[in-house]
């Protein structure tokens, strides 16, 4: 069975429906339902034709510090010819809906729901949708952290049902890990995957760490820890951490919980004042 991808269509919602819904943003840790991704919220990126995006996160001082992710949606014949106007940022790009197509160093890859694209700083690359539906896509992006005698990464494009996913230890297979690069490489700096629970699985304890964390759930519902509150989450909704926020998950069902995630690795800390 393919795997299903949730993704906001936008609108408004009329005046007779409740305010009441789950949004929070706390010192430890944010909660952005999908019912917040309206049309009021968008927003658009120079050089990008018929194109909008949700801006689900960018880097906030004090909080997490180390990415941006955004939600785009690229109507038919939209696109970029000048995609990124920062030379130091590297991206992940996930498809959820639609086809397109992106030329990375004049090497044209077409893109469909479940595409995993990388694309190292400085990267010359192009996207346009010639298809008749929209087109969406995640796109993380951080600023690249080199280290001397480190090459940066190669681009690449995989479709996530092409890797294997990695069961947990211990696990049977209930919590599984979807890694689009090697752990081990050490010219990564970040690490962008696809987390699946089955339903009834959990992460039995409260994970802190010094990792950020992004995680878009892209199917299923589940309850997770954050920091001391359950928070009920759905496809849909997005889940943002800053360093140390303890967090658990319990999979109640009755299908997969899955979402993609991001978090910054491989790198000493940067040390002085505010990491100077």
């Amino acid at each position: 069975m393919a795997n299903r991808y949730f993704t906001p269509d936008g609108g408004h919602p009329p005046q007779t429906q409740v305010m009441t819904d789950r949004a929070v943003f706390t010192d430890a840790y944010a909660v952005i339902p999908k019912g917040t991704m309206r049309d009021i919220v968008t927003s658009f990126l120079p050089f990008w034709d018929n194109t909008r995006l949700w801006v689900l996160s960018r880097p906030l001082s004090g909080f997490a510090e180390t990415f941006s992710q955004y939600i785009m949606e690229v109507a038919p014949g939209g696109g970029s010819e000048t995609p990124e106007t920062d030379p130091a940022a590297q991206g992940v790009l996930f498809v959820v809906s639609g086809n397109g197509q992106i030329v990375i160093e004049g090497i044209k890859h077409d893109l469909e729901p479940g595409s995993y694209v990388y694309l190292p700083p400085a990267a010359k690359w192009s996207m346009r949708n010639w298809g008749k539906d929209n087109f969406v896509f995640h796109w993380i992006r951080k600023r690249y952290d080199a280290v001397l005698g480190l090459d940066a990464p190669d681009a690449f494009v995989v479709n996530e049902r092409d890797v294997a996913p990695t069961d947990m230890p211990g696990t049977d297979g209930k919590w599984a890990t979807t890694r689009f690069v090697d752990p081990s490489d050490m010219r990564h700096d970040m690490h962008v995957t696809i987390v699946t629970f089955e339903p009834g699985a959990v992460i039995p304890f409260a994970e802190t760490h010094v990792m950020e964390h992004g995680l878009y759930v892209l199917e299923g519902k589940a309850v997770y820890r954050l920091n001391a509150d359950w928070v009920e989450v759905e496809a849909g909704d997005y889940m943002w951490l800053r360093a140390f926020c303890p967090q658990a998950c319990y999979a109640g069902g009755p299908g997969k919980f899955r979402y993609l995630l991001y978090k910054d690795v491989n790198r000493h800390m940067k040390l002085g004042a505010f990491g100077s």
